[in-house]
């Protein structure tokens, strides 16, 4: 009897035990207005490469950290995954949930086809991430798309010239979403701010299924929670607004001026943010797991196909424009890489390149400075990562020589008086410009 009840106290421990890893104990409830504190970070919170304690923001009351963990842009992309996998299983480590978001760039293109084939190549990137660290555990909270910005082309100088209309943003957040979803069979959910959810989108009653989280600063959820979503006059009119004029958010990230030191992290600024329900809802956002399938992993020097759309070269006066198109083996995009142009005549320069990226898998490149003569070239693909291989096509153009500027005529005659020099005024001192402050009016705790 005596070892019957040794057995069923070993048997009751290890069960307990097992319960706890699956279950953790109850989110208390420590932010302001008494809702669940969080922070949303990236590389940003890093300042050369420090890292973030996240024992000492779990003491200060945070319990989930959403962290950037993916980008439409090879660069920041890599650099997001890199803190991804530090700051995951350090935050985690910690007792904080954690998730991770998308920064999405948008493409350039009215083709509604395109428009989704982009979205999913950039769900593809997403899956593909979420796969290396592991897939789900049930110390996450599902994925999220960054949609913030619809400008889709911006000159040499980086001023936007051209944004996407409010149709194409819907219909290509609702193609990333939707296969988000189906893949990983959780809702990821969308972060927005308030403007841009009216001006730069449709309202649909299909992307109001999925959860916001929203982002509107200089409200205090300790006083303001029934505000969010308000103008000055009115309320913003988008698909998760409300018949009262609210906004129906899950996640509100309330102040990009939270005090980081107070949070264990060496900048000066951090996001903060809240969640609208109970840790019974809370939890409902972290229950089930999806474990990865080999095909959810990244490929390996995966074969690639080059199409060249088109080719538009005039004169030495203008640049030379070639749009290509990269796919992979089953004729969606790719996802990492970038192109370029070189002259396979070695007297004949291949010019000054601008390579601009209009959506997931096409390029447009900009050869300028080009001389006169016949090209015979080539279009070559790259990818750095590895996951896609190496492709190239040729091509041929011919660029005819531009316009001689006609000379500025000269004039003989009498040589001209030289004019009085005149007395330069002492320089007026420029006074020190004061300094914006980016906090105003936004919370600082």
């Amino acid at each position: 009897m005596k070892r019957i009840g040794i057995v069923f106290l070993l048997l009751l421990t290890l069960i307990t035990d097992q319960s706890f890893a699956v279950t953790p104990a109850k989110i208390v409830a420590a932010g302001p207005g008494s809702l669940i504190h969080g922070v949303d970070i990236s590389r940003w919170q890093h300042p050369n490469g420090k890292p973030i304690d996240f024992k000492k923001m779990y003491k200060a009351g945070i319990r989930f950290a959403i962290i950037k963990g993916s980008d439409s842009i090879d660069a920041a992309d890599a650099t997001a995954f890199k803190y991804l996998k530090i700051d995951r299983t350090a935050a985690q480590a910690a007792g904080i949930y954690t998730g991770f978001y998308h920064y999405a760039t948008l493409p350039d293109s009215t083709d509604p086809v395109f428009i989704v084939n982009d979205a999913k190549a950039q769900a593809q990137k997403v899956i593909w991430r979420l796969a290396s660290i592991g897939g789900y555990t049930t110390r996450d909270l599902p994925l999220s798309l960054d949609l913030e910005n619809n400008c889709v082309r911006k000159d040499a100088s980086g001023t936007c010239t051209k944004f996407i209309n409010k149709k194409f943003v819907t219909i290509w957040a609702q193609a990333w979403l939707d296969e988000v979803a189906s893949r990983t069979g959780r809702k990821p959910f969308l972060y927005s701010y308030p403007q841009f959810l009216e001006n730069a989108m449709d309202r649909s009653t299909a992307l109001a299924q999925y959860p916001l989280w929203v982002a509107q600063y200089k409200l205090n959820p300790a006083t303001s929670v029934a505000k969010v979503g308000l103008k000055v006059s009115g309320c913003y009119a988008h698909s998760w607004t409300l018949a009262n004029c609210t906004t129906q958010w899950q996640f509100w990230q309330y102040t990009s001026c939270g005090i980081g030191s107070k949070y264990g992290i060496a900048t000066d600024r951090v996001d903060l943010n809240v969640f609208s329900g109970s840790s019974t809802s809370f939890y409902a956002f972290t229950r089930g797991t999806w474990q990865p399938t080999q095909a959810d992993f990244l490929p390996s020097n995966e074969p690639t196909n080059m199409k060249i759309v088109s080719v538009a070269a005039t004169t030495t006066k203008d640049p030379a424009q070639i749009v290509v198109d990269v796919l992979r083996p089953d004729g969606t995009p790719v996802v990492t890489g970038t192109v370029d142009f070189r002259s396979l005549d070695s007297l004949i320069t291949s010019g000054t390149q601008r390579i601009v990226r209009s959506a997931t898998g096409r390029w447009t490149i900009f050869a300028s400075k080009l001389v006169a003569g016949h090209y015979l070239g080539l279009v070559e693909f790259v990818d750095p990562t590895g996951v896609h291989a190496v492709t190239s096509q040729p091509i041929e153009f011919d660029v005819a020589p531009g316009p001689t500027p006609s000379p500025t005529p000269t004039t003989t005659g009498s040589p001209t008086p030289k004019p009085t020099p005149t007395i330069k005024p002492t320089p007026t001192i420029k006074p020190t410009p004061i300094p914006v402050d980016a906090c105003k009016g936004q919370i600082r705790i």
